[in-house]
């Protein structure tokens, strides 16, 4: 008899906590052992001049979220779900993915999370969790419907300072914060002002400056910069520690960093595009400048640096892909046609398959931090942030066999056509990295290898998450709320 489902052999294993030469012993999806030879398996992998990491977290991405007027889509359609949204990711070497459970206003809250568990349920190769987005919260809301979907594992709630039909005021982001506080939930921000970048708008749309390059003109660092420090002040005002996702500029990574000075506790994520892409990727002709829209929109060269100085330094906890899959024609940002002013195309952009093989090949290859700072960025952060830590997030006995074989040195140039998702482009084409995923194991199975899709829609399953650490880290003896 077998004392190992698996053997992963002769490989270098990476955590955050540092780097070894071991085997690793597989038996019922759990890692079971971790010794310099193991023998005795039903089945080994030779991982010999190979990386063997955790499997990545993409702890923001959007997947079969339903169409609206009024948000970033501008009613486009999403070419992913939770199929095709799942395999791309694990061919990124991306293992577990959290999108968000989005609840528009006048809907319950928990028929939103009904909803979204309907759509995901068998349909995805790897396992996933989800964020609450609240729009509208009343007090059935924050008061019933939110302890009771905290209670089942969505610990995490996300809320927006922009957007016409999520956008929150700072009153009803401070009901939230009180009482996330109150149930040791983690609070998300998406921070730019509303107001601001609507002046801006309008302003533009006037003067007939209309095309994807004033989408960046319309929402500059400033509005950025002030929509984070208000968030930075309101997460003080309720105590309670808070989530800026999405940083894209010099002046917002500023805000955070002179907050955390300060001792408040703030959590930062930033994202591919804004390392890669600049504003002057919207200002391209034939409408390409569309398929750079996000927002925050790419900033410059400065805030690229300030930004990777981040993911070095710390600053930054996560690398997400904030994954939106818009495609480029008719039925997404060409919605409302090539002419279509700025406000009306979907922003937003694919990278669940790249985003991971960005940050190795920019980050660890090319000097700028450490394989245990990769493995930090890329998966054991996202799982203590959102309460999955040990199960993911790390290669250690009795945590999940989600693990990513990479090959170090194999040269990569990113185009669509290699790619798994339903979009019709990536903002990353002809880049070229080094570094690949090779062989992707979900909870001990292998799902992908060697470019061949392994598992079923049935493999996935959904994950309740605990008690964030940020908000674990919170005493009452130490309570700073000014109301009490």
């Amino acid at each position: 008899m077998s004392s190992f489902d698996l053997i992963i052999s002769g490989g270098t294993v990476a955590t955050s906590g540092g780097v070894s030469r071991c085997d690793v012993g597989i038996s019922g999806g759990k890692i079971v052992a971790l010794a310099e030879k193991l023998n005795g398996a039903a089945r080994t992998i030779d991982a010999g001049g190979r990386l063997v990491l955790p499997g990545g977290i993409d702890a923001h991405c959007h997947l079969d979220q339903p169409k609206a007027e009024g948000l970033a889509s501008g009613g486009a359609v999403m070419a992913d779900g939770f199929e095709s949204g799942s395999r791309s990711a694990a061919f990124g070497g991306t293992t577990t993915i959290i999108p968000f459970a989005v609840q528009h206003r006048g809907q319950s809250l928990r028929a939103a999370v009904a909803d979204y568990h309907k759509r995901a349920a068998g349909q995805s190769h790897i396992d996933y969790a989800f964020h609450l987005i609240i729009s509208d919260p009343t007090n059935a809301v924050l008061g019933q419907e939110l302890p009771a979907l905290v209670a089942a594992g969505h610990t995490s709630i996300k809320v927006y300072m922009t957007y016409e039909a999520m956008v929150l005021s700072d009153r009803q982001i401070l009901d939230v914060l009180a009482q996330a506080r109150e149930l040791e939930a983690l609070v998300m921000i998406h921070a730019e002002n509303f107001e601001c970048l609507t002046w801006l708008t309008e302003r533009l749309e006037a003067a007939g400056k209309t095309e994807p390059k004033y989408h960046a003109t319309s929402r500059p660092g400033v509005v950025e910069r002030e929509a984070t420090h208000r968030a930075i002040a309101l997460a003080e005002i309720a105590d309670v520690p808070i989530l800026i996702v999405h940083v894209s500029s010099e002046d917002a990574a500023n805000e955070i960093r002179r907050a955390r000075a300060k001792g408040v506790n703030i959590l930062a994520e930033t994202c591919p595009q804004y390392l890669m892409l600049t504003a002057d990727d919207l200002d391209l002709p034939d409408f390409e400048g569309a398929k750079a829209m996000c927002s925050p929109p790419p900033r410059d060269k400065a805030s690229q640096q300030v930004l990777w100085q981040g993911l070095k330094d710390g600053l930054f906890d996560i690398l997400s892909s904030d994954h939106a899959p818009y495609r480029f024609g008719d039925d997404g940002k060409k919605r409302f046609g090539t002419d279509a002013p700025f406000r009306k195309v979907a922003n937003g952009m694919p990278g669940l398959e790249t985003r991971a093989p960005i940050l190795f090949s920019e980050g660890v290859v090319a000097g700028r931090f450490s394989l245990e700072r990769f493995v930090e960025l890329n998966s054991t952060n996202a799982a203590r942030i959102y309460g999955l830590y040990p199960r993911k997030g790390t290669i250690a006995v009795g945590s999940d066999a989600d693990i990513a074989i990479w090959d170090p040195e194999k040269r990569v140039v990113i185009t669509n056509d290699i790619l798994h998702h339903n979009v019709d482009y990536t903002p990353f084409e002809g880049m070229t990295v080094q570094g690949w995923p090779i062989t992707v194991l979900s909870r001990g199975k292998v799902i992908c290898d060697n470019g061949e899709l392994l598992s079923g829609t049935d493999h996935g399953t959904f994950l309740e998450c605990g008690t964030p650490e940020p908000a674990k880290a919170m005493h009452k003896s130490t309570d700073k709320r000014v109301w009490t």
